[in-house]
Order: structure tokens, then C-alpha cells, then sequence
């Protein structure tokens, strides 16, 4: 795997995130060996990124909280991922105000919009007419989002797991509290430790996978603690859904899938709380240029089978064909 950049220190470019989450991602970005950088886009906003690769160019977009206490993910959640990754410029992007990226406040009404412009923005302080495009549960639903209101930039689409507000899919239960107004809010105040990590993560079908990963558990643990990300994580959770379930006015319709023309990669865990094997291949039934890969997960793929997902992931972004 080529590094594209060199490891600098973060210094003060996460002001406002704490020095435990710097000290934390000073720790294991050295440990991996790749390259991350900020890129600033047209609204001004920073954006960190971590850089591995040669080839296509592929933005990964990581998922939103996976911490019941808010928190969230990062870039951090898809290294392992990247290391096994094939003739490909990966480019993971921490989503605004996850990992050490800017925050950004957006109403509940805007969203959508919100998720699509920074897309837009990335892509283009980049300087990428297209790339492939890999999202996470609510990374997912940003690249989808974008591949339908910019499907001339984007070449090749993956949800690299259950990805929320899609047809047949679920609110999983720990998100749901969350999002209850007076229990979420006194959540959010709780400090996360290793094991509420650990339960969160089992209740999303990884509680074997998890324990592997002690690095990313303290990077959760760290997100969890950070208010800046437990803000992100918790607005993210607010504005598609309720204690009933994900809110109606963001739900991705069936007419949406069919007239998605990207070449599609799903990839589905077999017991993926979002939702069944049946509704991943409902949904792929949908999507015209799609294909699905079932694997034995559960909202986390790539924790229990790295290569195997870098591998689908890679080839298909390498490939020139539709399917």
C-alpha cells in the first residue's frame, strides 16, 4: 500500500476537539503508517483526512455514532479496512464534526442538503470531476444522496453495510433512546468507558468482533467524550428518525433506487440490526446496476472480515464495467 502523505503532527489544526481525541489519533495514525492532511473547502470549513493508495480515487465516508453515549465514528473506524485495500486512492474523510473535522450547525430541515453540499465540497477541494464513493450506515445514506443528486460525479457507489432510512430498514433500539429527548440529553452528558462501548457495539452484532480492536475502542471511548462529536453524533441521530423509528420526511423510496443509474456495490451483514438478508436484497432488487454480498456480520463487515470486504471493495472500484 503507497502513502500519499506524509504524517504530520496535528499541532493546532483540532483546535476544539480535545487533546485526548488529538492525543488518541496522534497514537494510532503513527502506529498505521498512513497519511492524513486537512483540505479547507469553499464554506471555509476544515476537513481531516486520512490517505492511503494508489489508483481510482475511492472517499470513504464513515458511519455516525457507535457509542450509545453520542460520540461517534471517525476515519479511524475504517484503517483496518484500508490496509488491505488494492489499487486504489483511498481518501477517508471525517464527516463534519466526527473525528477532527470542523463542525458545522445545520437545521434539522436541511439536513439532506447539508450532507449533499459537503460531499460536493470535499470532492471538489480535491479537484475530482468523479470518484467512487463508499459509505457506512450514515456515511452510506450521504453517498447515496449525492450518487442521486450528482450521479455525473460518481462512478461507483458501495454501502459497505446496513444503510439507514432505506426501504424495509430499522431504527436499532440503542439509537432509539438516543434520540428520546429527555433520556438522550442526560446520555450525552455520561462519560463512555471501554465496556459501554463494548455493549453498544454487541447490541449492533459485533460483540466478538469489537474486542479484537482495542485501538478503535479507545478511539470510541475518546469520541464519546468529546462534545464536539457527541453533538454531531446526536443531531445526526435527531434528524432521521425518532423514538418510533427513522422520521418519514428523509426515508430513500423505492422510484429513488430505480432511478439510481451509479453501478452499485451492497454489502449486507447476515444479522445486521438494520435489517434482514431479505430487505439487502429487496433493496438491491431495486437499484439497477446493483449487485449485493452477503457477509457473516453484523453492522461492522469489515471488523470480522477485513480482506474480504477490502477485496470486493477494491475490485469493484478497479473495474471499468457496469456490474
Amino acid at each position: 500500500m503507497t502513502i500519499r502523505a506524509n504524517v504530520d503532527q496535528l499541532g493546532d489544526l483540532t483546535a476544539g476537539h480535545p487533546d485526548e481525541v488529538r492525543a488518541v489519533y496522534e497514537c494510532i495514525l503513527a502506529a498505521s503508517h498512513v497519511g492524513h492532511r486537512y483540505i479547507e473547502t469553499r464554506s471555509g470549513r476544515r476537513v481531516h483526512l486520512i490517505e492511503a493508495g494508489e489508483g481510482p480515487p475511492l472517499v470513504l465516508l464513515h458511519g455516525g455514532g457507535t457509542s450509545s453515549l453520542g460520540g461517534g465514528t471517525s476515519s479511524l473506524s475504517h484503517l483496518r479496512l484500508l490496509a488491505h485495500l488494492e489499487g486504489v486512492r483511498a481518501i477517508n474523510a471525517d464527516r463534519p464534526g466526527f473525528g477532527l473535522s470542523d463542525p458545522v450547525h445545520v437545521p434539522r430541515e436541511r439536513y439532506r442538503d447539508a450532507a449533499i453540499e459537503f460531499v460536493d465540497e470535499v470532492l471538489d477541494a480535491l479537484e475530482l470531476e468523479t470518484a467512487a464513493l463508499a459509505g457506512a450506515s450514515g456515511g452510506g445514506i450521504w453517498a447515496l444522496w449525492y450518487a442521486l443528486a450528482h450521479p455525473e460525479r460518481v462512478r461507483r457507489l458501495v454501502l459497505l453495510t446496513g444503510v439507514p432510512l432505506l426501504p424495509g430498514t430499522r431504527f436499532p433500539a440503542p439509537l432509539r433512546v438516543m434520540v428520546a429527548p429527555v433520556v438522550g440529553d442526560l446520555l450525552a452528558r455520561v462519560k463512555p468507558t471501554p465496556k459501554m462501548v463494548v455493549r453498544f457495539m454487541s447490541a449492533m452484532g459485533e460483540k466478538d468482533t469489537i474486542v479484537r480492536h482495542p485501538d478503535l475502542i479507545e478511539s470510541l471511548v475518546a469520541a464519546g467524550r468529546d462534545p464536539i462529536a457527541a453533538a454531531a453524533g446526536l443531531a445526526e441521530f435527531r434528524a432521521v428518525g425518532s423514538p418510533f423509528g427513522f422520521g418519514p420526511s428523509l426515508r430513500v423510496h423505492p422510484d429513488d433506487l430505480r432511478s439510481l443509474a451509479t453501478p452499485t456495490l451492497v454489502m449486507w451483514g447476515d444479522h445486521d440490526p438494520t435489517g434482514t438478508v431479505e430487505v439487502a436484497q429487496a433493496i438491491t432488487s431495486l437499484i439497477p446496476k446493483a449487485q449485493l454480498e452477503v457477509l457473516p456480520a453484523g453492522h461492522v463487515p469489515w471488523l470480522g472480515s477485513a480482506e474480504r470486504v477490502a477485496e470486493l471493495l477494491s475490485r469493484f472500484v478497479r473495474s471499468d464495467g457496469e456490474g
